[in-house]
């Protein structure tokens, strides 16, 4: 129950209920009997955090999304999109900025000028200026991703390094030796991309500890890239009976370019990623990965948030999650090269 509900149930705007609640305006004591009526009626009650963000502040919070010049994927978009959303049943709203080169001066206006109360970080790399600015301003803040001084903030993350790995043992276990880690662009793990970082290193142990031969590449999110980094792995490594991959955005360049070699998914070739659901469902065939839980992430980040904006002591908040590999149509056993015509 929210303010949205009272006030649609009460027949009043949003702002009503919000005076109401506060006093921080006059409100007729008709309106207020009639609101106090549907709040008794409801059994709301308004916790702490909810009161503190009415009281002297701004019903907005910040959200840093990648550069405006990149598309987002859609798992990106899918954070962006539950942020907004748990945030309107908190009755706030949320300014988008994006950060990065050009941008810096907007992320700067958004944290100096205390135009919100807080904000919520995207694509968190492991050594972030972002971080360090927020943390000096002493502006409350979340991270969608950690760097790699995790207990210095609060977070929700993936878990990509256990992820990328789960990938490579689902292949291995289906007899698959010889496997390829497509992450995301060079530039951006040049830069310190937590997540490819993290899934660098996942594939480096499953690698090692199923005795493995493997290969790692870099490649931009979209689908030509894709396509040409998959042209590139199976010219180099013939051998090649699989890919892990957390490159969203490239997957469909990577079913184009085996399409093109003559190779069958997941007769001839196998794919394991990390991915949203509704994306890896709607791939043709449906890509088998770890489904990020973006609504659940972007959600708790805003718990997180209000928590911290209600009281700055409350201690770091930290959510690392792990779901397991949903089983579709891209993986299947391994096919030697000489069985692969």
């Amino acid at each position: 129950m929210n303010i949205g509900e009272i006030a649609k149930r009460s027949g009043v705007a949003r702002s009503t209920v919000s005076y109401a609640l506060s006093g921080k305006r006059p409100v007729s004591e008709e309106t207020r009997r009639r609101i106090q009526a549907v709040i008794d009626e409801l059994g709301y009650r308004p916790n702490a955090a909810a009161k503190a963000l009415k009281e002297g502040r701004t019903h907005t919070i910040g959200l840093v999304i990648p550069p405006a010049s990149r598309r987002l994927t859609d798992m990106q978009l899918g954070f962006v999109a539950s942020v907004v959303d748990a945030a309107a049943h908190a009755d706030l709203d949320v300014l988008l900025s994006p950060s990065g080169g050009e941008h810096d001066r907007s992320f700067e206006r958004v944290v100096g000028g205390r135009r919100v109360d807080g904000v919520i970080v995207m694509e968190i790399r492991l050594e972030d200026d972002r971080v360090t600015r927020l943390r000096q301003a002493g502006l409350p803040f979340v991270g969608i991703g950690r760097t790699s001084r995790p207990e210095e903030m609060s977070w929700v993350d993936i878990d990509y390094e256990k992820l990328i790995a789960n990938c490579v043992h689902h292949l291995a276990d289906l007899g698959h030796r010889h496997i390829a880690l497509i992450n995301r662009s060079e530039e951006l793990v040049a830069a310190g991309y937590g997540p490819g970082h993290r899934a660098q290193a996942g594939f480096t142990r499953a690698m090692a500890e199923r005795r493995l031969d493997g290969v790692q590449t870099c490649c931009a999110d979209d689908a030509q890239s894709g396509v040409s980094c998959v042209e590139r792995l199976l010219d180099e490594r013939p051998d090649l009976t699989a890919i892990a991959t957390l490159n969203e955005a490239a997957t469909p360049g990577m079913y184009h370019a085996l399409a093109q070699a003559g190779l069958v998914v997941p007769r001839d070739f196998s794919i394991a990623g990390v991915s949203a659901r509704h994306w890896a469902e709607n791939l043709h065939p449906p890509l088998t990965a770890a489904d990020v839980p973006a609504d659940e992430l972007g959600a708790r980040a805003v718990e997180m948030l209000i928590r911290l904006i209600a009281d700055p002591t409350t201690p770091h908040g930290h959510l690392l999650v792990a779901p397991p590999i949903s089983l579709r149509g891209t993986t299947g056993p391994a096919r030697a090269r000489d069985d692969r015509s």
